[in-house]
């Protein structure tokens, strides 16, 4: 069965812990994280020149890019209207060793939040013992993780993804297989043949998989297909 788990994270295990004292009001969003690529991060607090300097002095993040250059982003929240800005950003050995926990343990990072010094991290599973093997690996590393919801589900929408059951278990696997790997460990060609899958299929499946991250993303809108393609 389908298991989606929510968990609370201390900022100082995953990671941006100084940027959260600094800025008592710094806000991010991170969406479905595919492969060892810095992630694509929405941030908010007094103005970006704040953001920017707190997080360039932050030892566990590595200011990659800031794709928004000083101009005005705005998003509604609760009713609200916030500036927000988007930077790529690496991640230090904190977030990179919870992610590859989650990966070897079959798991996926639907989406990461942070507030006020802490981490709210979204997983899905597709069986409840890789989560129960996930969950003593955070406790053996220290993570200090806090369960706030925990929900099996037979309806992959409630997971609350973009991807489709069918386009998350393709990109699971191509993930478990290395083609995003650089340089990658399988081809197109023979991840196809694992799937059962015509190389132009698998290769519009991964496109649509692509588009649809992409978008919730940049859209904040992590809202699942209706139907497979």
């Amino acid at each position: 069965m389908t298991t989606v788990v929510e968990l609370e994270i201390p900022a100082d295990r995953l990671g941006a812990a100084r940027t959260f004292d600094r800025v008592p009001t710094f806000e991010c969003q991170i969406g479905g994280m595919i492969g060892d690529s810095p992630p694509l991060v929405w941030t908010a607090g007094p103005d970006i020149e704040t953001v920017r300097e707190a997080l360039e002095a932050d030892p566990s993040v590595d200011v990659i890019a800031s794709l928004t250059d000083g101009e005005r982003e705005q998003r509604t929240v609760d009713a609200d209207d916030r500036d927000r800005w988007l930077f790529r950003l690496e991640f230090g050995d904190g977030l990179k060793l919870f992610q590859q926990i989650v990966a070897e343990n079959d798991g996926a990072i639907l989406a990461a939040s942070g507030e006020s010094g802490t981490w709210t991290v979204k997983l899905l599973f597709h069986e409840r013992a890789s989560l129960s093997e996930c969950y003593s690996l955070f406790e053996q590393y220290d993570f200090d993780v806090e369960v706030t919801r925990l929900a099996g589900t037979n309806d992959f929408a409630s997971a609350q993804t973009p991807l489709t059951e069918t386009q998350y278990e393709t990109i699971c696997k191509a993930h478990e297989l290395g083609y995003f790997d650089i340089p990658r460990q399988i081809t197109l060609k023979e991840l196809a043949a694992e799937l059962d899958v015509s190389h132009q299929a698998l290769s519009e499946r991964l496109r649509r998989c692509h588009a649809a991250l992409v978008s919730a993303e940049l859209t904040d809108r992590m809202t699942p297909a209706a139907i497979d393609p």
